[in-house]
């Protein structure tokens, strides 16, 4: 039994089995809400009988899912400023790496400071020096592809 609860929202048509589940699982029931199309197809006998128990039946939308942040993405936001990896963020406040990233890019952070196996800066500071991807691939001992992939990067 839920006694706090004092409203409900509810996304099948009321019927009489349902109206008993929800009083005695919900015995300081005040107020059911509903999609207006299902209070439309509810029997107005029941919306009366309801009325007489001091319950009120009203037409409500309730669209999409609630949010989930509970406030997380400032906490997110200021752990990647201090140089935090996402995963290291995931661990920390324990949540899904992909929910970091997503918080991430909803924030439309500079999010940026994941290890990188090559200097990207030195490598497209030697293109602008004027040396050929296959010479930077040389002097750094990188493979020629991942100097490709760096400098055509966006």
């Amino acid at each position: 039994m839920d006694e706090d609860v004092t409203t409900i929202h509810i996304s099948k048509t009321l019927s009489s089995s349902m109206i008993v589940e929800l009083i005695e699982k919900y015995p300081n029931l005040e107020e059911i809400t509903c999609p207006p199309s299902i209070y439309k197809r509810t029997s107005k006998t029941y919306i009366e009988a309801l009325s007489q128990l001091d319950i009120n039946v009203k037409a409500k939308y309730e669209w999409g899912a609630k949010s989930r942040s509970n406030g997380i993405e400032f906490y997110v936001l200021k752990l990647s400023n201090e140089g935090l990896t996402a995963r290291q963020i995931s661990k920390k406040l324990d949540i899904s790496l992909n929910r970091v990233y997503y918080l991430l890019r909803k924030s439309k952070a500079d999010f940026d400071n994941r290890k990188r196996k090559y200097n990207h800066t030195e490598i497209k500071q030697l293109r602008e020096d004027g040396f050929s991807p296959k010479e930077i691939s040389q002097n750094l001992d990188i493979p020629l592809r991942s100097v490709y992939y760096i400098l055509n990067k966006k």
